[in-house]
């Protein structure tokens, strides 16, 4: 057995894979520990914008709010702050109708509140706000409730029946209706983005590494422009091959495509191209060093992309540098095409960009860079056949 032992870690490989597992532990916690670290402090970044339709009685209703919710709560025209809800700079609307303190005052009535919210956004996002539906209600119940005791008392030589009429007439007199745009059928389908993400980028980087083993054992039997251009059509064909199969199994599987299968599975294609290029950059660039960068950037991507915590509750450097990591626009594309959204263009241009810039990059790189002329010769001789294609 200490043979055994010896003989394993007196190739370099072992050493290699034991320091890979503890890096991807060490950048993994460190990263996670610090993105999320006060996120539920940071609450109050989301946004709440109030439609105010019944004027000074409404203002009355806003200050109530601002003082007692701890959100970012603004005043908006209905128009503004559903263009704002669809860009998920806004997570909730909440509506005061027309006539709503009138609705209050007026026996046998409930007056009520109209909320709007975008379900295509992080788990948490939903969450919270369907928590501050009821919140807001229950307050302004609680409120009406206050002021109508005060009311009451004030009339103490009011008969039994009468009495006991005002004061059920005092009882959820606030009522709610909400609305949700873009519903997700299940958290499976809530789920899809999160694991798309996770499943391109580690599968991007896996391949990206095997590839650049072959390439080094090839070495010079061929040109570093043959290694460039077989390295960049491999990336195009498992791009379309794994696009295909994981949106069929999405669909077959009861996911939500909004938009369609064709348009889902074209950008499921085109993250893929752009995490496979910009994975294969980090190799090119650094050799097989790359690789601790690339875990490194699968987990930033996934805490800054908006998939598991809505981008505005982390904090300024990791929403910053949440700009110029692919991820983020996968996400919010993947969201857009399967439950409904706007701007797909613009995250669609982003990730076709992106994917350019990391291959000038793979190019300059590979000009840069000098090519082996010699080879050992068992692998000359094992990869002889090669060289005659």
């Amino acid at each position: 057995m200490k043979k055994a032992i010896i003989m394993y870690f007196k190739k370099p490989q072992t050493t290699i894979a034991v320091v890979v597992a503890l890096m991807a532990q060490l950048i993994f916690c460190v990263v996670w520990m610090t993105a999320y670290d006060g996120v539920l402090d940071r609450v109050n970044h989301l946004k709440i914008a109030i439609v105010n339709e019944d004027g000074e009685f409404g203002k009355t209703i806003e200050k109530q709010l601002q003082s007692n919710f701890p959100f970012e709560i603004i005043t908006s025209t209905k128009e503004k702050a559903m263009d704002e809800l669809m860009l998920r700079d806004v997570h909730l609307i909440v509506t005061i109708p027309e006539k709503f303190g009138q609705s209050l005052t007026s026996p046998g009535t409930q007056a009520k509140l109209s909320y709007i919210m975008n379900e295509s956004n992080p788990q948490l996002t939903k969450s919270v706000m369907q928590t501050i539906v009821t919140k807001v209600t229950n307050e302004l119940n609680h409120n009406v409730s206050l002021q109508g005791t005060e009311v009451a008392l004030q009339q103490l030589k009011l008969p039994t029946d009468q009495a006991q009429r005002t004061a059920q007439n005092l009882l959820n007199k606030v009522g709610s209706e909400v609305e949700s745009l873009h519903p997700v059928n299940g958290m499976q389908n809530q789920m899809v983005s999160m694991m798309l993400i996770l499943a391109s980028y580690v599968g991007a980087m896996l391949m990206a590494m095997n590839v650049h083993q072959v390439s080094e054992t090839i070495g010079a039997l061929i040109s570093k422009w043959q290694h460039f251009a077989v390295r960049s059509l491999l990336i195009v064909f498992a791009a379309l091959l794994i696009s295909i199969v994981g949106s069929s199994l999405i669909a077959s599987l009861g996911g939500q495509m909004e938009s369609g299968f064709g348009s889902f599975w074209l950008f499921h294609f085109l993250t893929l191209l752009t995490f496979m290029f910009f994975a294969q950059m980090f190799l090119m660039a650094m050799g097989m060093a790359g690789m601790f960068l690339n875990m490194a950037v699968l987990s930033l991507q996934l805490v800054t992309s908006g998939t598991i915590v809505p981008k505005q509750m982390l904090s300024g450097f990791y929403q910053w540098l949440g700009q110029f990591l692919p991820a983020t626009y996968a996400v919010e594309g993947i969201m857009n095409l399967q439950f409904g959204g706007v701007n797909t263009d613009k995250d669609i241009w982003t990730l076709f960009v992106t994917s350019l810039i990391c291959v000038i990059i793979s190019l300059v790189v590979t000009i840069l860079k000098k090519q082996e002329k010699s080879l050992k010769v068992s692998e000359a001789s094992k990869l002889a056949p090669l060289s005659t294609n």
